[in-house]
């Protein structure tokens, strides 16, 4: 168990969070694999590239990840006063969100379960 008073533990707690400007999306109605196909081609890119990158790319996961791009820039202007020139895309990640499970009829009476994945998609940005 910590040592001390709450409020100074809840003080050494957020000492150590993270203010780099990010953006979560979740429950996004992607799966983990797909997403991470688009995430890896801007890990590291400056953002001006990035959003170019997200344009030209026919996923569909490429669309969802270039909105939420543009809400981690916005958080870095507004929140942060950063200037969106020098930012760089810091982290990128896909987790695990839950499965929506369905059932589709096959032949003799079985059935077949279909998995409708989902995934919680986090952008990290970082200044220059």
């Amino acid at each position: 168990m910590a040592k001390g008073h709450r409020s100074q533990i809840k003080r050494e707690r957020n000492a150590q969070k993270d203010t780099r400007p990010s953006a979560k999306l979740s429950y996004a109605r992607i799966p983990v694999q797909k997403a991470c196909f688009v995430l890896d081609a801007i890990r590291g890119k400056d953002v001006e590239s990035a959003l170019g990158i997200l344009a030209y790319n026919p996923r569909y996961a490429s669309g969802v990840i270039e909105k939420l791009l543009k809400s981690a820039i916005a958080n870095a202007e507004n929140n942060n006063g950063m200037n969106a020139d020098n930012l760089y895309i810091a982290e990128c990640y896909a987790n695990n969100g839950p499965i929506m499970k369905r059932v589709r009829p096959r032949a003799q009476g079985r059935a077949y379960r279909i998995e409708k994945r989902m995934s919680h998609i986090t952008i990290v940005l970082d200044e220059k």
